[in-house]
Parts: structure tokens; sequence; C-alpha cells
């Protein structure tokens, strides 16, 4: 697993007061997967800052200095939804990296690999948007190619309650990724890209509709090499930015519907986590915790199949 946050501790980012961005749930969830033995500290892994070079190749060489100078405009900082610093700065490099990191390790280990960040699908080409400065999975897509020499097909598999616009834009000329965006159709953003597939959720679905639904969806993307699985926090029914009822059984059940989809493909997956909102910060970091506890179970028993010395034990 790859902690963006674990590598940035010197890099702090205070919210404003009253912010619905949920710093603290990355350090809770970290310490919640060491008590319960999910990870060990050893399997939790800091990131470096992603090179600018390699935002590069993603994003706007003008939007990237004003980003790396504090020169942004107040009107791009009010729709990124955070003040600029510093300290955001890197933190959005690391967490990009972490993405590229836990690509890799899907890729090349078990088949599976977790950023315990990440999942900022908000951003575009040239803007940041909605808590999103860099698009992390639009970096480790043309990382993967450019340096591991990986041509398969991309499955974006985007559970966030908000759309992933930024991910559709980067995406929409590329036929060997698929993005599907499952999301509140009243929620934000309220001008949106176009993914391969977007299905918009009336206001209150919950988790038999919503699984029925994302079960569907799956069947429409048919299969991939690798998938980048968003398992958001936000559809749970108390979130603050969500307007979806699912339970926590529920959010469960999406996640065993989605890896399991992906193993039934053989595509490697990463898993990152995207938004989660809740009034107190324990019921995200409980989601979470959840979604790290079925990757690491499946990367276990794949580990199993493939090292019978590790099934003996």
């Amino acid at each position: 697993m790859t902690d963006a946050v674990l590598g940035a501790r010197r890099a702090r980012l205070p919210p404003p007061p009253g912010h619905k961005f949920p710093l603290g749930k990355y350090r809770l969830l970290r310490e919640r997967l060491v008590a319960e033995a999910v990870a060990a500290p050893d399997d939790i892994a800091a990131s470096a800052p992603a090179s600018w070079e390699l935002l590069a190749t993603v994003h706007a060489s003008s939007y990237l200095e004003r980003v790396r100078t504090g020169a942004m405009t107040d009107r791009e900082v009010r729709v990124l939804g955070l003040p600029w610093s510093a300290a955001l700065v890197e933190r959005g490099r690391r967490s990009t990296q972490g993405t590229v990191e836990a690509a890799r390790d899907a890729l090349a280990g078990s088949g599976y690999g977790m950023n315990l960040g990440g999942g900022t699908h908000h951003a575009g080409r040239a803007a940041g948007r909605g808590y999103c400065l860099f698009n992390d999975l639009a970096v480790a897509v043309t990382e993967l190619r450019r340096s591991a020499g990986f041509d398969g097909r991309v499955a974006v598999i985007d559970c966030d309650v908000h759309q992933g616009d930024g991910t559709a834009e980067l995406f929409a000329d590329d036929p060997s990724v698929f993005t599907l965006s499952i999301h509140g159709g009243a929620n934000y953003p309220f001008r949106r890209a176009v993914s391969d597939l977007d299905v918009d959720l009336r206001d209150g679905v919950g988790d038999d509709e919503y699984l029925g639904v994302l079960s569907s969806s799956l069947d429409e993307v048919g299969g991939a090499d690798l998938v980048f699985y968003l398992a958001a926090a936000d559809p749970w029914e108390g979130d603050r930015l969500g307007r979806l009822a699912l339970t926590k059984a529920g959010l469960a059940a999406r996640d065993g519907v989605v890896l399991d989809r992906a193993a039934a493909w053989g595509a490697a997956v990463c898993v990152v986590l995207a938004g989660g909102y809740a009034p107190d910060v324990a019921d995200t970091v409980d989601i979470n915790l959840a979604t790290a506890r079925a990757v690491a179970e499946r990367a276990a028993a794949q580990r199993s199949v493939r090292d019978p010395a590790a099934r003996a034990e």
C-alpha cells in the first residue's frame, strides 16, 4: 500500500476551520490499518513527489507553472476549493506519485495495489477542481505506458458520488481507456465532461438498487487489463456531500462486486480512495478500512495461489 500522506508529514495541510476536506482521515486510516493487522507498518510505503516533468505529460505547462509558483488566480483557487500553499502542492504531487506506484505494484506483484489517498478525478488538463490539483489516474496511465511499456486496456471504475469530469475530459480521445462514472445525478459537478458510460443516480438510491446498476454497468465495460477503482466513501448515507443512501455494508458489497469482476477479467487493480466527507471522520475511516481489508484479503489469496509455500503456512 502506498501512503502519500506518510511521505508528506512535514507538509501538513491544515484546511481553514470548518472546511469539509477530511485531512485527518489519512493518519487515522493508517493507524487503524496497522492496529487491526490489515497491513504491517512496513507494508505502507511513503511516496516521493511526482516530478513536474511527469505532471506535464498530462497537464498544461501554463497551469503547472501557476501551481508551482503560487500564481493561481482567485477564481482558480475558488474552483479548486482549497487555498494555495506549498504544502498543498507537495501533498498533491506525492498523492499523484502514490497512484503511479500503486499501479506499478498491481501490475508487478499480486495483481493489487492501493493508494491510501488518490482518486483526484476532477482535475482536468488546465484546471484543478473540487479539491483535486492533479489528475493522478491520467498521470499513472501515461507513466505506465511511457516507462513500463504497458499497452493494455484500462478501465476506470469511478464510484465516487461526484462525476469524474476531469478523468472523462483527459481520456475522451483515448479508445484504450474506458471511463465509467456512477454518481449522484443532482450533485457536483454541474458542468460535466462525458465519460464512456455515465450513470446518473437519483437522490436517495440505496444498496440494492446501486449494486444492481453497478453490476449491469460493469457488463458494459466488458473487461480490462488494468482497473483503476475509485472506492470513495461519499455514497454513504450519512455523507455531508453525498445524496445517496448506501450503508457501510452496502459499500463493502460494492467493493466486492468491483474487485471480483476485475478478477474475473484477469485484470490488475489499482485502488484509490477518492472522496468521503462524513460529519464524523471515523465513519469515513470505517469505510476506507473495509475497502483496504477487501483488497488485502484478495492480494493475500492471490499470493497463496502463486506461492505454494505461502499457502502451506
